[in-house]
C-alpha cells in the first residue's frame, strides 16, 4: 500500500506530523530559557538501528537528521523493556551522539504487543551540568572532567517507575536542579506524545504497514540525496579555514578538507586537520559517515535545491567521511567538548566552500561563522544560589546568496536559534539591564547581493560576582569571505565599559568577571558578500542607508553610489563613479578573505600547513598537541627574524624540538 511514491509522501509526512507534535509539547512545557525561548532542543524518531526517520523541520534544532544514535542503542539494547526511559549526555559512551555535556538526550523504545517498532528520542541543552564555571563551558577548559557530571547511557525511567535516586543524583551535581528537571519533564512529555500518536498511526494504518515504512522512506531520502548529488560535477575540491583559537594560546588550528564527488556520493576527507588541543574546542564526530555536526551545510543546499525532499538520515547516507584519529573532529578519549561548535561550524564553512568550487552559483558566500552564547551567571543575594541564564544568542549575518541579501542578524546554518526577549530576561534576571540590542551597520559584505548584517548588543550589571562566558566566538581575526567578486564581511568585537576612561577592547570572551555597573557591548560579524557590488541595483543601496544597513560612505566607497543632499540617489554622480571604479579596479575574485587572511597565506602557505600535519601525525597524543603548536611557535620566531624556512625543513626542525631540553618545546 505504501511502496509507491504516493505512499512515501503520506507515510512520510504523519512521521513528519508525530515529530512536529513532540516538538511543540517539549517546547510548550519547557521551564528554561533556554529551550522555551532560544529553542536549543530536539525531537526525533528513530529506527531500531539507530537511523533518524523523521526530525522536525519546524521547530527546535534542524539539523538532526545525522545525529548517530546507533551505539547509545547498543549500550542499552539487552534490556529493552516498555515504558522505560533512558538517559544520556556522554560523547564518548554513545560514539558521538552526544557531543558536549550540557545536551542531555530522554529516549524511550515504543513497542506494539510486546515488538519494538521504533524509538521516540529528544535532547535538551542545559544551562549547567556542574564543572568549573556556571553554565559548565568555557573555552579554556583542557579536559571532560572539568566540564560537568558525565552520564553513560542508563534507565531514568524502569518499566514506567522513576529511578529517583539516580534522578538526584544527577541534580544535584548542577547549578540549575530544579530548572533541568523541568526541562526533562517536558521531554518526557514529548516521548509519551509520540508514544502515543504512533498507536493512533498504527491504528490506522497497521502495523506492518508502520514497521516496514520506516525502512522505505530512508531508503527514498536515500535515493533523492543521491539524485542531488549526481547533478554535481565530478572531481576532487579543495578547501581549509581557520578557527581562532589564540584565545586559548593555541594560535590558528586548520580545518582542512578534500571533497570528491563520484558516484552519487560526497566523500570528505580531512587529512591534514589540527590535532586536538587542550581546550574546549575538540569535536567528538568519531569519524561517523553523514554526523550531524560535520555535514549541517551539505543537507541545507540539498533541501534547497529539492525543497520537498524526505527530511531523514537518509539523506546522509551518501556523505562518507574520514578523519583520522586524534584530529580536533576526532579526538581521542577525554578531551574538552564544550565549545565544540566553533570547530562544528568551520567544518561547514569548509565543506560550503568546496563545494562552492564545484557550483558557484549554488551556495553563498560565507556566513559569519559567529554561533556564540552569551550566557550570565550571578548569585542570588537573598539565597545564595547561583542563578544561570541565557542572555541572547550572539550570532552575526547570513552570506549574499546567489539570488538574494543575506539575513540580517543570524544565519540560516543556526536559524532555529532564537531571540530572548527583553523583557523575559530581564523579569527572569533583574540585576541584568539591555541597554542596546539591534543590527550593526557597515558590517555585511558588499555586494550584488549584500551580507546579512551583524548585531550588536550591550548590556550593564547591578549585580556583584556577574560571571559572563560566551562560548564560539569565533571570525575576530579573519573576516567571514566574500564570493564571485563580493567583498568580505566585517570581524567581530567586544567592548567592557565602551566610552568610559577604562574602555577595553577584551577580544573574544573566556571566562568574565564583571563587577556592579559595568557595561558589556558585543558587536558580531556580518556575512560575506556575493557577486560585483558595482552592479547591484543604485536604489537598493540607497535603500540600504535609509535602512541603517550601509553608511553613506561605504556606499560611495565600495558600491559607487552618491546620495544627494536630501537622501535620494545621484543618478549621474553615481554612474561617473562607478565607470571610474570599474577601469581601475582588480579582477573580481572567486573568493575574497581579505587582507588580513591574505598575509597570513602569505606567511603560512599551505604547504607549510602540510607538513607540521605530516611530521606530526604520527607522534602520541600529547606529543602531538605539544609540538604542533611548539613548530608554529618556531617557525613565526625564525620568520620574524628574517630566517628563510621551507616546508622541507619542518622535519628537521621537529628533530631539534624533540631532542633540546623537554621546557623547550612548549
Amino acid at each position: 500500500m505504501m511502496d509507491d511514491k504516493i505512499g512515501l509522501e503520506i507515510l512520510g509526512n504523519r512521521f513528519q506530523a508525530i515529530v512536529d507534535e513532540m516538538a511543540q509539547a517539549l517546547f510548550r512545557t519547557a521551564h528554561t530559557v533556554f529551550i522555551k525561548e532560544t529553542q536549543d532542543y530536539g525531537a526525533v524518531l528513530v529506527s531500531p538501528k539507530g537511523e533518524v526517520f523523521a526530525a522536525s523541520r519546524r521547530y527546535g534544532v534542524l539539523m538532526m537528521v545525522g545525529m548517530p544514535m546507533d551505539d547509545a542503542i547498543r549500550a542499552m539494547r539487552e534490556d529493552i523493556r516498555e515504558g522505560d526511559i533512558f538517559m544520556t549526555n556522554d560523547p564518548e559512551a554513545t560514539g558521538g551522539m552526544c557531543t558536549h555535556l550540557n545536551d542531555v538526550y530522554l529516549w524511550k523504545p515504543i513497542f506494539h504487543e510486546g515488538r519494538l517498532l521504533c524509538f521516540a528520542w529528544t535532547f535538551v541543552h542545559m544551562s549547567d551540568v556542574g564543572g568549573r564555571v556556571s553554565g559548565s563551558i568555557a573555552p579554556s577548559s583542557t579536559e571532560l572532567m572539568q566540564e560537568g557530571i558525565r552520564i553513560p547511557p542508563q534507565k531514568l525511567f524502569r518499566e514506567g517507575v522513576l529511578d529517583e535516586m539516580f534522578l538526584k543524583t544527577f541534580l544535584v551535581n548542577t547549578r540549575t536542579g530544579d530548572q533541568n528537571w523541568g526541562d526533562m519533564k517536558a521531554c518526557i512529555a514529548a516521548l509519551s506524545t509520540a508514544e502515543r500518536r504512533v498507536g493512533d498511526l498504527i491504528g490506522r494504518f497497521g502495523v506492518e504497514t508502520v514497521s516496514n515504512g520506516i525502512d522505505k522512506v530512508l531508503d527514498y531520502a536515500e535515493t533523492q540525496a543521491r539524485r542531488v548529488i549526481a547533478t554535481v560535477p565530478e572531481g576532487t575540491y579543495r578547501f581549509s579555514d581557520f578557527i581562532e583559537a589564540d584565545m586559548v594560546g593555541q594560535g590558528m588550528l586548520r580545518v582542512n578538507l578534500a571533497l570528491t564527488v563520484k558516484g552519487g556520493e560526497f566523500h570528505m576527507d580531512f587529512s591534514g586537520t589540527a590535532p586536538q588541543v587542550r581546550a574546549a574546542l575538540n569535536l567528538p564526530s568519531f569519524s561517523k559517515d553523514g554526523h550531524w555536526m560535520l555535514i549541517t551545510g551539505v543537507v541545507n543546499w540539498l533541501c534547497t535545491r529539492e525543497p520537498s525532499i524526505a527530511y531523514n538520515a537518509g539523506l546522509v547516507r551518501p556523505m562518507k567521511v574520514h578523519i583520522p584519529k586524534g584530529t580536533l573532529i576526532n579526538p581521542e578519549a577525554g578531551a574538552a567538548y564544550g565549545a565544540r561548535y566553533s570547530t562544528s561550524h568551520k567544518v561547514c564553512d569548509v565543506i560550503i566552500g568546496a563545494l562552492a568550487k564545484a557550483v558557484p552559483d549554488q551556495l553563498p558566500a560565507t556566513d559569519s561563522g559567529q554561533g556564540s552564547i552569551l550566557l550570565v551567571a550571578l548569585p542570588d543575594m537573598e539565597t545564595g544560589a547561583t542563578k544561570v541564564s541565557v542572555i541572547q544568542p550572539i550570532v552575526g549575518g547570513s552570506g549574499g546568496r546567489p539570488v538574494d541579501d543575506g539575513v540580517d542578524g543570524t544565519m540560516v546554518i543556526l536559524n532555529f536559534l532564537k531571540n530572548v526577549p527583553t523583557e523575559l530576561l530581564e523579569r527572569e534576571m533583574p540585576e541584568i539591564l539591555i541597554r542596546h540590542y539591534g543590527l550593526r551597520e557597515d558590517s555585511g559584505g558588499a555586494g550584488r547581493y549584500r551580507g546579512g548584517t551583524g548585531s550588536i548588543i550591550e548590556f550593564q550589571t547591578f549585580a556583584p560576582y556577574t560571571t559572563i562566558t560566551s562560548r564560539n566566538m569565533e571570525r575576530y581575526i579573519f573576516p567571514p569571505a566574500g564570493r564571485q567578486g563580493g567583498t568580505p564581511g566585517t570581524t567581530g568585537y567586544t567592548l567592557l565599559n565602551p566610552g568610559s576612561k577604562g574602555e577595553k577592547d577584551i577580544g573574544k570572551i573566556d571566562i568574565l568577571e564583571m563587577d556592579v555597573g559595568d557595561i558589556l557591548r558585543i558587536g558580531t560579524q556580518g556575512g560575506g558578500g556575493y557577486g560585483d557590488p558595482l552592479s547591484r541595483p543604485a536604489q537598493a543601496v540607497i535603500e540600504d542607508v535609509l535602512d541603517g544597513y550601509v553608511s553613506p560612505r561605504t556606499a560611495e566607497a565600495l558600491y559607487g553610489v552618491v546620495a544627494a543632499a536630501d537622501g535620494s540617489l545621484d543618478a549621474a554622480a553615481t554612474e561617473a563613479l562607478r565607470a571610474g571604479k570599474r577601469a581601475s579596479r582588480d579582477p573580481l575574485k572567486e573568493f575574497d578573505f581579505g587582507p588580513v587572511r591574505d598575509a597570513y597565506h602569505a606567511r603560512w602557505p599551505d604547504a607549510m600547513h602540510d607538513a607540521i600535519s605530516e611530521a606530526t601525525q604520527d607522534l602520541p597524543r600529547l606529543q602531538r598537541q605539544m609540538y604542533y603548536r611548539a613548530l608554529y611557535d618556531r617557525i613565526d620566531r625564525m620568520i620574524d627574524a628574517g630566517e628563510s624556512v621551507i616546508a622541507a625543513d619542518v622535519p628537521a626542525l621537529l628533530a631539534a624540538l624533540r631532542s633540546a631540553p623537554r621546557r623547550a618545546a612548549g
